[in-house]
């Protein structure tokens, strides 16, 4: 198999995370990176033998597929500018600052019939996969990330820095249309909105309740699922949890107490990086095989949803300075 010629364009922590898989790669071929530091750059590029471009339109000419991990406020030039040069790009979460900007890197990616990812890595979480198989349409979902402050990230919203990673999950979890989003919010260290909390109502009785900070002092993201057969309890830090999964009563004659009505079914044991399986991911789409890539518009849906909380929450700010 012809690998992919790639590079990376944006080597913060993340960027270089995806660097370093990308190198390890059987799929793909690191072919160079750029960052807006030139000797950040040429730092990543050194540890991985590879050159660092002054000029990311220079990378561009040289690779087939490019991964984007530049501040929120620079994904849609960053993007334009490898989808026109003819690369498939797998940009990180969110696809883009609005949904102006996201129409026209859809538009443009599919005018060139290439591959237009985001990178919702959660989606890619070994806890998760491990609970796949025994999902059957949640009706209530109850997630909570927590994160220490770091100035990365902190020119958005926590909406957008954080919270959209349990949109994106709670929107592949539920089918039904969205029917009501009710949000609260502050800042509290940035001048951007630094904790949120939104309701979800789904068209089919389907309930979310999401929270998110970054003004924690111990990182958390937990998950919790509800529905008729029972519920999981995730850990996605730590890529572990359980399905407390209800028994049939005709089944159990022999356990006594709780257990006779609630199974326990250990989840994770997933091997490898969430992140090196949505790398592995882009490359089956750019080569048309199955995959499980967030794609463009589903970034969009999530991004639509993240812009309708933060509208919520500015709202309920402004009310609230009013009544100051």
């Amino acid at each position: 198999m012809n690998r992919i010629r790639a590079g990376v364009v944006g080597v913060g922590r993340l960027g270089a995370a995806h660097a370093r898989l990308l190198a390890q790669s059987d799929a793909f071929t690191l072919v160079g990176v750029h960052d807006r530091s030139a000797a950040r750059a040429a730092e990543v590029a050194a540890g991985l033998g590879v050159p660092a471009f002054a000029e990311a339109s220079a990378l561009h000419d040289s690779v087939d597929a490019v991964v984007i991990a530049v501040p929120t406020a620079a994904h849609h030039g960053a993007a334009v500018g490898a989808i026109g040069a003819g690369c498939h790009t797998l940009v990180e979460k969110p696809l883009a600052s609005s949904l102006d900007e996201a129409d026209e890197m859809l538009g443009l990616a599919r005018g060139r019939g290439l591959v237009l990812g985001v990178g919702h890595v959660e989606r890619f979480n070994g806890v998760l996969l491990a609970a796949e198989p025994y999902l059957e349409r949640p009706r209530f979902i109850e997630s909570l990330r927590m994160a220490p402050f770091q100035p990365r990230g902190a020119d958005v919203t926590v909406i957008l820095d954080l919270m959209i990673h349990d949109i994106d999950l709670v929107l592949t979890l539920t089918e039904a249309p969205l029917a009501e989003v009710r949000a609260v919010g502050v800042p509290v260290i940035s001048p951007w909105i630094d904790l949120a909390n939104a309701r979800l109502a789904f068209e089919d009785g389907t309930v979310a309740n999401i929270t998110a900070s970054r003004v924690s002092f111990k990182p958390l993201r937990q998950l919790r699922l509800f529905q008729r057969s029972g519920y999981f309890s995730l850990d996605l830090a730590a890529g572990t949890g359980h399905h407390y999964r209800r028994r049939d009563p005709q089944a159990v004659s022999q356990v006594t107490g709780v257990e006779s009505l609630v199974e326990r079914i250990s989840l994770g044991g997933q091997t490898g990086e969430p992140l090196g399986r949505e790398l592995d991911a882009f490359a089956d789409a750019i080569a048309g095989r199955p995959n499980r890539l967030v794609s463009g518009q589903a970034g969009r849906e999530a991004l639509e949803v993240a812009i309708r909380i933060t509208r919520e929450i500015e709202e309920f700010v402004h009310v609230v300075a009013q009544d100051s």
